[in-house]
């Protein structure tokens, strides 16, 4: 059940580019977007935090997905915006482009996944709530979902909010996209940024054992 977010300012998803993102996309980029101490990071937390037995889903997906290299998954997804990015994700069983801005809704059945991953991602999404509420329809009963955040990002295509907000205020409006969707018991804000190198900043949220609201 889609549900009505909280009243925002009339800018905060505004883009100073508001083309197509297909356009903007339409040649991969064969580069990472944070540092490698903090790629590590990423990767350690990660390592901590998923389990073999997970179902993963890499969302907004691109050519490399941070995740521990010893490790195999039951399952790893990916939904991303340039197929040859995709194509070159070794760590993926199956992917599918789609542009999450013009579709929101995902092409994956209830309780699909253990695990939702957004990395240096969620900036560059205009309508967040729609796409949570899907995040929190295709995880299972108890699921988690993973945003990683950091200060890089192509400012024509961010929404003006992450442009201009705090990072403690950047944690509180994705911990809001998942409250939003009342299927998120917990959710939590943590700094595991690198003595030296890009600051990482997560959030990750807990999905009730039972859905909520039916």
């Amino acid at each position: 059940m889609s549900r009505k977010p909280p009243e925002l300012p009339e800018q905060f998803f505004k883009r100073q580019d508001e083309s197509s993102d297909d356009l903007f996309y339409e040649y991969p980029r064969f580069e990472t977007h944070i540092d490698d101490s903090t790629i590590d990071n990423l990767t350690e937390f990660y390592r901590e935090a998923l389990a073999p037995e997970d179902r993963v889903l890499d969302l907004m997906s691109s050519w490399i997905s941070h995740l521990p290299p010893e490790t195999r998954y039951q399952q790893v997804s990916g939904l991303g915006m340039n197929e040859a990015e995709l194509a070159r994700n070794e760590r993926l069983d199956d992917y599918v482009v789609q542009n999450l801005n013009e579709s929101p809704s995902l092409p994956y059945d209830n309780d699909s996944f253990d695990v939702v991953t957004i990395v240096v991602s969620v900036q560059y999404l205009i309508r967040p709530f729609e796409v949570f509420e899907e995040i929190a329809r295709v995880l299972a009963p108890e699921g988690r979902c993973i945003v990683a955040m950091s200060h890089r990002l192509f400012p024509t295509k961010a929404v003006y909010a992450f442009q201009m907000l705090s990072p403690e205020d950047r944690c509180r409006i994705v911990a809001a996209y998942m409250k939003n969707t009342e299927q998120f018991e917990e959710t939590e804000s943590l700094d595991r940024s690198p003595s030296v190198g890009d600051p990482l900043w997560l959030v990750r949220g807990s999905l009730f054992s039972l859905p909520q609201n039916l």
